[in-house]
């Protein structure tokens, strides 16, 4: 894995989805701290992933938003994790359909149990979970691209990450 530094703050600008009514103007996108707000108070993540015939597999896991990235793990014999193993192409969205929030990128292992973000994982989990994180290895997901909305799109907006 890289670091652990966090993601740059991305440009928020309009998802292109023709017929829905979104505005064109950037007035009234939301700013990425209600993405990162949403994502570290979430309890569970949706973790959609692709088996290597193409089929698409969803399962919900725990997970913790640090450093503006997703952390998680799960057993390494579940189809999901083998999907990942595979193809680290990922999308992640939280439960709710009413205020969305969806994040796609590429998943890379984090294996050295030495490196620097894993006290922090451990505080986070012990906070939101009431127990320690489950250390190394687990995923991380830094986003390549952000969604979020609530239900009248009308503050529909997209973040697109600097990945160099």
């Amino acid at each position: 894995m890289s670091d652990s530094k966090p993601v740059a703050q991305p440009k928020a600008s309009r998802p292109h989805m023709p017929g829905y009514g979104i505005p064109k103007s950037i007035k009234g996108v939301l700013p990425w701290s209600h993405v990162s707000e949403r994502m570290a108070k979430a309890r569970n993540y949706w973790i959609g992933t692709t088996s290597p015939d193409g089929s698409p597999h969803s399962v919900p896991v725990w997970g913790l938003w640090v450093e503006d990235a997703l952390y998680f793990s799960g057993g390494a014999d579940t189809r999901w994790m083998r999907n990942l193993a595979q193809n680290p192409k990922v999308s992640v969205h939280l439960d709710s359909s009413d205020e969305v929030v969806v994040i796609e990128g590429i998943v890379e292992q984090l294996t050295d149990p030495t490196h620097p973000i894993v006290p922090k994982l451990d505080e986070a989990s012990k906070a939101k979970y009431q127990m320690g994180s489950n250390g190394v290895p687990c995923w991380v997901l830094k986003p390549r691209v952000a969604f979020a909305w609530s239900e009248s799109l009308k503050n529909a907006t997209r973040w697109v990450f600097d990945t160099k």
